[in-house]
């Protein structure tokens, strides 16, 4: 349940008290800017340091009167500071500190998901390496295609998972900014030295443009960058799902000593982290097009953007980074049964090395129509009657006047369809 969620780093990004420190520590670097360019007293600086200070109490038992968090928030701030509270805010309008914290907390947030990915990543790696060569059935349609190893879907998730962890980056960068440039973005009351001095300060980039606020592109790309994430999780996990059903039980997620799979059947063992992680994903997603809606803003600003991300920046985010440690932990513990992937390998008689006799009958001068023909009707055979398949081909009148048994029996070994996994492994430095 997500009430249980255990990883209080991401939460304490989006508490009240980290939101309003950070637009405190904007206004306290807005002053010390403003001193260095003369438009306020330099001594009023260190007396605002000392004492700018708010309760989150008294802020809201504020709000109630203006209707307003940043009014609010000042003035609970000016209570503290005294007299040289007048220089807090010069010039600057609610968007400027919003805006800009808002940037700090998301790349702070991104922070934490990388970490997050490059854990998974290292994992994905050691099982990869594990399992190089553990052979399991490859489906396509999920129905038996051609033998591949399990560690080489570990690798292909490792892979996308490095492609996230880029991905994350570039959103970091994207909404890692701030803007200090007044109503309407063109520094009308605020000269633009305090905006790059202060989002310094901060460890973000400056906008080259904004209006009131920064534009909502950003936010957009950050947070279709954690849906991508999600759904990569929700395909992991997905598959692991297949790979537990029981019919096919190649692999389970790790069940606790005591652990009950359900109320009334005491047999289940069913994979409910990898269910938890593709039901949140679909929540991920959905904020998504919430964020896409919150693009197009009236002229140079409404608040229609204001409401929908105060759900769905902390929701994403805290979402991603719970899903990315309990899958991690599931990919960590994962059982595996390589017998029962043997024992699946060979569930079709043999029918996964059709193409393999299709290729040698073409390789001896066979028309590919006329082989497609006489190994599809072989295999249709197995299919359709339980026939077993490589009897038949190597029985078959048409197959024998190009194969010999021994052409035939080459084809059914399962080392031709492995013996590139170490060229495809040495790519992942594996």
């Amino acid at each position: 349940m997500i009430e249980r969620y255990t990883y209080p780093e991401m939460g304490r990004i989006w508490t009240d008290e980290n939101e309003f420190q950070t637009m405190l520590d904007i206004e306290i670097a807005a002053c010390e800017a403003m001193a260095k360019l003369g438009q306020i007293p330099a001594e009023a600086v260190p007396v605002i340091k000392e004492k700018a200070k708010f309760s989150v109490e008294r802020i809201r038992e504020i709000e109630k009167e203006t209707r307003h968090d940043i009014l609010a928030f000042l003035t609970a701030v000016a209570e503290n500071v005294g007299e040289p509270a007048k220089y807090i805010h010069m010039g600057l309008t609610s968007s400027d500190v919003k805006d800009t914290a808002l940037g700090v907390m998301m790349k702070q947030a991104a922070d934490i998901i990388i970490d997050d990915l490059v854990t998974l990543r290292d994992i994905l790696k050691r099982r990869a390496a594990e399992h190089k060569y553990t052979a399991m059935i490859g489906r396509t349609h999920g129905i038996h295609a051609e033998p591949l190893t399990l560690g080489l879907k570990f690798a292909l998730w490792m892979d996308e998972t490095e492609r996230n962890i880029e991905r994350v980056k570039r959103a970091r960068d994207a909404v890692a900014i701030g803007k200090l440039s007044g109503a309407v973005g063109t520094y009308a009351n605020i000269d633009p030295y305090i905006e790059t001095f202060v989002c310094q300060q901060m460890g973000i980039k400056a906008a080259k443009l904004a209006t009131q606020v920064i534009q909502r592109d950003r936010h957009a790309e950050f947070v279709t960058t954690l849906a991508i994430v999600a759904g990569s999780l929700d395909k992991f996990a997905t598959e692991i799902r297949n790979l537990q059903r029981t019919d096919i039980r190649e692999a389970e997620e790790y069940f606790h000593p005591g652990q009950k799979g359900s109320s009334a059947m005491p047999h289940k063992r069913n994979p409910i982290t990898c269910e938890r992680v593709t039901g949140l994903a679909r929540v991920v997603r959905g904020h998504a097009m919430s964020a896409l809606e919150d693009m197009p803003l009236w002229h140079e600003r409404d608040i229609s953007h204001s409401s929908v991300e105060r759900v769905i920046l902390p929701d994403s985010t805290i979402l991603v980074d719970y899903m990315l440690r309990i899958f991690t932990d599931v990919v960590d513990r994962l059982l595996v049964y390589p017998e029962a992937m043997k024992a699946n390998i060979e569930k079709t008689g043999g029918l996964i090395f059709s193409q393999r006799v299709l290729l040698k009958l073409v390789d001896k001068g066979a028309v590919r129509e006329d082989a497609y023909r006489w190994v599809q009707r072989n295999a249709m055979a197995r299919w359709l009657e339980g026939a077993d398949f490589k009897t038949n081909v190597i029985a078959d009148p048409d197959i024998k006047q190009y194969l010999s048994v021994s052409d035939i029996e080459e084809c059914f070994e399962y080392s031709y369809y492995l013996r590139h996994v170490d060229t495809i492994m040495a790519r992942f430095g594996l």
